[in-house]
């Protein structure tokens, strides 16, 4: 049995990973940390875990092998950087950081300290993102001039934030609003389509939308310039009914564009690939999200995310609403130590 302790359950997605958890046969938590006690106490008893009363009972145990940190985004380095001290693996739910200079220190504390690191980027592990960054990589797009990502929900239409999740719209405690919440796994697949392109330079606009969670940005919209030329769109937002299309690639060879989640390919280079149909010949899914980070765990073939590519996503959102604030294009730098 593998043990873990779970440090923070304020994230939207901690009830799922719970459910996640007790699924798995090789997997226990055997602590639980909060802040707020009321919420440890319901997430321990979930679990049939201890609740322990000071975060360092987790990283002093040496029967705990790794931490999953649900906890509110300000809260993250404070945990992260104590635990890979005490090398414990880690899953750190998305976006890593505050913004650039947090995420960096806590990259660069888990790379020295050689554990595993894993975030939520689950969208990875779609057929659909599979098969287009192989075909990227094969060069049947050709060369690649525009994407377009765009990963949008009624959140705040819906009041989803308003109670439990309600942290999760305040910046100073994300870090961000709907345009980095959802936005960073759209860039995410951009930057991960593109094999890690780095971006040259962006802009952003954001805006409140319906005012339900005061100032905080609930859509935003953004351009980027990749280091290759490639220009690409990024949307966000907790303002949509529906978010049709998700993915547009653009390239001299092919076309691509997942509609209503359903994949349009075309290329020049693949036999029957006209676009007029959607195409069905996928890999299988495999899997992206927090039982990533269970399979390394348990030694099975994973697909992690590094930590380094998690901070990346940290620093061109923050060069994107840096850019939305002073109305100009802003360049990105690197993930700093």
């Amino acid at each position: 049995m593998i043990q873990l302790a779970l440090a923070g359950g304020a994230h939207i997605h901690t009830p799922a990973f719970i459910k996640t958890i007790k699924g798995r046969a090789e997997i226990s938590v055997k602590w639980v940390w909060d802040h707020d006690l009321d919420r440890a106490a319901r997430c321990a008893g979930e679990l049939g875990a201890k609740v322990a009363s000071r975060a360092d009972e987790i990283w002093t145990d040496d029967s705990v092998r790794g931490v999953i940190i649900c906890s509110e985004t300000n809260r993250h380095e404070e945990l992260v950087l104590p635990a890979a001290a005490a090398r414990k693996h880690l899953f750190v739910e998305k976006p890593l950081g505050m913004g650039s200079a947090d995420a960096g220190r806590m990259a660069g504390a888990i790379q020295d300290a050689k554990v595993m690191f894993h975030t939520g980027y689950f969208m990875r592990g779609t057929p659909a993102m599979r098969f287009l960054r192989d075909q990227i990589s094969a060069g049947h797009f050709g060369k690649i001039h525009r994407l377009r990502g765009s990963v949008c929900h009624r959140g705040a239409l819906a009041g989803w934030f308003d109670t439990d999740w309600r942290w999760m719209a305040d910046p100073k405690q994300a870090g961000c609003g709907a345009y980095g919440d959802l936005g960073t796994h759209s860039l995410d697949l951009l930057l991960w389509l593109m094999n890690e392109t780095p971006v040259q330079s962006c802009i952003a606009t954001v805006n409140v939308g319906t005012g339900r969670y005061g100032d905080c940005d609930e859509l935003g919209e953004g351009i980027l310039k990749l280091t290759d030329g490639t220009i690409a769109t990024l949307s966000a937002g907790w303002v949509d009914l529906a978010n049709p299309l998700s993915l547009l690639i653009s390239g001299t060879e092919g076309h691509a564009a997942i509609l209503n989640d359903q994949l349009y390919f075309q290329s020049n280079k693949v036999p029957g690939a006209n676009g007029t149909e959607p195409w069905t010949r996928l890999p299988e899914p495999i899997n992206a999200g927090i039982d990533v980070f269970f399979d390394a765990l348990e030694g099975k073939p994973a697909a992690l995310v590094p930590v380094k590519e998690a901070a990346y996503r940290n620093v061109v959102f923050e060069a994107l609403y840096e850019s939305s604030r002073g109305g100009r294009w802003t360049v990105p730098g690197n993930v700093p130590r």
